[in-house]
């Protein structure tokens, strides 16, 4: 099983730029990718950004795109979520999401993902 702790949420203002971190534990020696979702009040889960186990390849949804930046340390098992230039409708709870089996490629569905954090919530005020 595989552990995942988000942090780093709270209120911000429009143009603030929060990190995100989300530290994994347990059995975390597979080289497995690394999401982030967000769920915004009254709508579905929406797919945020992702990262191969390497780092090397990273997707985002359009609407962060340039705003945000996903990064991850394996050495200390935390993907990191950099907000910048935030809008009120950034507004959400944010999940840090972790592959299971091994699957080291990214992913831009929810279902590829097998391990979920408990989310942050993410306000921000105009």
């Amino acid at each position: 099983q595989v552990q995942l702790v988000e942090s780093g949420g709270g209120l911000v203002q429009a143009g603030g730029s929060p990190r995100l971190s989300c530290a994994a534990s347990g059995r975390t020696l597979s080289m497995s990718a690394m999401g982030w979702f967000r769920q915004a009040p009254g709508k579905g889960l929406e797919f945020v950004a992702a990262i191969n186990w390497s780092g090397g390849t990273t997707y985002y949804a359009d609407s962060v795109k340039g705003r945000y930046t996903i990064s991850s340390d394996n050495a200390k098992n935390t993907v990191y979520l950099q907000m910048n230039s935030l809008k009120p409708d950034d507004t959400a709870v944010y999940y840090c999401a972790r592959r299971g089996g091994g699957f080291g490629y990214a992913s831009r569905a929810s279902d590829d993902y097998e391990y979920w954090g408990q989310g942050t919530q993410v306000t921000v005020s105009s």
